[in-house]
């Protein structure tokens, strides 16, 4: 009987290290991830032709076309290319946001955290200490427009 017991008391031990270790792990896509030329479509780079290069002509360039907005933005999620975004892909541009607010580093945004950022994101904002923002103090807490390069190259 006893033997049954430590068994199931250790089964439940493992079970529970188990989901607290699947729980604990954070995976993040730190880059984008090369294009697959299987999934891309294209061919394998070809042979390097000789120094006589008269008579020879290369592939074309493929054609720039002019992206939506809307294209754009799902090419900026969607890092492996294979016009699909995964949950991982969406959630990966929002990975630097996230790490600056846990503060302890356990990957779970807790209230407090987020309550001890947003009190010092209204202490910066109240020029005169008052303990409210005027609407000029409030529109100091605007994003920033991020700087555009000038060349898209």
């Amino acid at each position: 009987m006893n033997r049954m017991l430590l068994g199931a008391f250790v089964t439940l031990l493992l079970v529970a290290a188990g989901a607290f270790w699947w729980q604990g792990r954070a995976e993040t896509q730190v880059g984008s991830l090369p294009p697959d030329p299987e999934v891309t479509g294209s061919s394998p780079p070809t042979a390097v032709p000789s120094a006589d290069v008269t008579g020879l002509r290369g592939l074309a360039p493929p054609e720039a076309s002019e992206m939506s907005r809307e294209q754009k933005r799902f090419a900026r999620y969607d890092r492996n290319n294979d016009s699909r975004i995964t949950r991982n892909e969406l959630m990966a541009s929002r990975t630097e946001a996230f790490r600056k607010l846990d503060t302890d580093g356990n990957n779970l945004l807790t209230f407090e955290e987020w309550a001890v950022a947003t009190g010092n994101r209204f202490k910066a904002a109240d020029a005169n200490g008052d303990l409210w923002l005027s609407p000029r103090e409030f529109a100091s807490t605007k994003p920033k427009p991020q700087i555009k390069p000038k060349c898209g190259c």
